[in-house]
């Protein structure tokens, strides 16, 4: 009987990878919608990569790479909304 390796994987890594990629994207909506919603979803997914980079630390640094592209998109949205992104129109 054959089993199958164990799976590998940081879900709160790619947690944060994708909720990082979505405040990305939705930041940029003017009136103050982008700044809710994008910013928003930056913060938990900042909350999430901590975790995230942690537990794959933990696991001799596996998952950490979603964990590196979600810090980037977290501070390309940081970096938007402070040059007004969400906020003008």
């Amino acid at each position: 009987m054959s089993y199958a390796p164990a799976r590998r994987s940081n879900p709160t890594a790619w947690a944060a990878f994708w909720l990082g990629l979505a405040g990305l994207v939705l930041m940029p909506i003017p009136l103050f919608i982008g700044l809710i919603v994008g910013g928003g979803l930056s913060i938990i997914a900042a909350v999430f990569a901590v975790i995230g980079l942690l537990k794959g630390l933990a696991r001799g640094g596996t998952g950490i790479a979603p964990v590196v592209f979600a810090a980037i998109f977290i501070a390309l949205t940081w970096g938007g909304i402070s040059l007004g992104g969400g906020i003008i129109w």
